[in-house]
């Protein structure tokens, strides 16, 4: 759709000086992503109804692709207090100008993941058991109130933002409390990286503590298993470079320049040495996993994967194609500014992120354990992909109000002086 920049009459909703299409083309635009989340809604009141009867869920798979979206996105959430974290903390001034994206973006994974959870809960209307009758032996209690706190301190840092729209901005009290906000975002930056910390390394801990499945069962570092810290490596490899997509894509779309490409490439050699540390540590684990604890469980490193579904590619594609190759574009500066390249990279990133997600979510109970057993195909239904999807679609719907109405580039003006 083309879009027309001519300024209509509510153009003094708008950040100063960033023209937006008519308000017709705007609905028009959000159309289909409202459709979406209708269908995603139908699936949730199917499910709030009748409970889980409704997915592909049962007693063998409790997990499955709710619990594997889940994971990927709040991974790919994790640019929000990353970046927070290198912004606000270690200072890194070019970040002033992407941080408005990051904590959108980790907003609407975050909200999402929970939209999705109290799905995958079965009986929503019990959801606050893990609050009240909090199990303190046991990691998800971790996740839970760590995911839940983080939720609130993103909401925080949104809060700002909305004040600094054109009329909001007008109202003094209002327009103060912006202001104050924005002064106390390293503490809510570093309150953010604390909480998102911990609950991504507890989502890879409570896989690794399964010791009845071999899978995902790893050795202890301290006091968690290893998992917990490869989890966090691999959200902070992986969620800048979300971030710089979104940002890209919102380009496309729109036909304006939103950030310059040397805070696009910042963001890229950050993620690049991450992604180093997270493959390098990776790949120790996938050999000690091979060499070691295989053997241990009794079971050999090819009994691990079988057919197609659940096959050693995977492994090859995460490791690889998805970790050795983009950290190699990100890190040599000379592939790392060119563009294809460099989205190639970013894509390559979040796709074996996700993979990992999937593999150890779902891999995980798929595999048999028992000499009776058998592996298990899991194939997730319509009633899961809707929810899933309607994340999605509630995710470009904020995404696309935050920039009609919004401050949410800074760069704008400046790179579009001249258009």
């Amino acid at each position: 759709m083309k879009i027309n920049y001519n300024l209509p009459i509510d153009a003094d909703m708008f950040p100063t000086g960033r023209p937006r299409c008519t308000l017709t083309e705007f609905f028009m635009w959000l159309a289909p992503f409202g459709l979406l989340m209708l269908f995603g809604l139908v699936a949730a009141f199917l499910v709030f109804k009748d409970g889980l009867g409704w997915t592909a869920l049962d007693d063998y798979f409790g997990f499955g692709l709710w619990i594997g979206f889940d994971l990927a996105i709040i991974a790919l959430g994790a640019g929000a207090f990353f970046t927070g974290l290198l912004r606000y903390i270690l200072n890194i001034e070019p970040l002033k100008n992407i941080i408005n994206l990051a904590v959108i973006i980790g907003f609407i994974c975050y909200t999402g993941a929970m939209m999705v959870l109290v799905l995958d809960i079965g009986q929503p209307i019990r959801a606050w058991f893990g609050f009240w009758h909090a199990n303190v032996h046991s990691m998800l209690t971790e996740v839970i109130f760590c995911l839940s706190c983080y939720c609130i301190v993103l909401a925080i840092e949104y809060v700002p933002l909305v004040l600094e729209q054109r009329q909001l901005n007008r109202i003094p009290i209002l327009r103060h409390l912006a202001h104050n906000m924005h002064l106390l975002m390293p503490l809510f930056a570093g309150v953010g990286a604390f909480l998102s910390t911990f609950h991504q390394g507890s989502l890879g801990g409570m896989f690794g503590v399964m010791i009845g499945r071999p899978f995902a069962f790893r050795e202890g570092f301290f006091i968690w298993p290893w998992t917990f810290f490869l989890f966090t490596l691999s959200a902070i490899a992986s969620g800048p470079m979300l971030t710089v997509l979104v940002a890209s894509l919102m380009e496309k779309i729109t036909g304006r320049r939103l950030v310059s490409w040397d805070v696009k490439s910042i963001m890229g050699k950050i993620a690049g040495t991450m992604l180093l540390v997270y493959i390098v540590f990776k790949m120790l684990d996938t050999w000690w996993w091979a060499a070691d604890m295989a053997g241990r469980a009794g079971m050999t490193f090819d009994q691990m994967f079988h057919g197609l579904g659940y096959g050693m590619w995977l492994l090859f594609v995460e490791i690889v194609i998805c970790g050795v190759l983009p950290c190699i574009i990100l890190l040599c500066s000379v592939t790392r500014n060119k563009p294809s390249l460099f989205y190639l990279a970013a894509i390559l990133d979040c796709i074996g992120i996700s993979i990992n997600r999937y593999i150890i979510s779902v891999q995980t109970l798929a595999q048999p354990v028992l000499p009776f057993d058998s592996w298990e195909l899991y194939i997730p239904n319509w009633v899961e992909w809707a929810p899933s999807i309607m994340v999605i679609a509630y995710g470009v719907i904020l995404l696309s109000l935050s920039y009609r109405y919004l401050p949410l580039f800074p760069q704008e003006d400046k790179l579009n002086s001249g258009l």
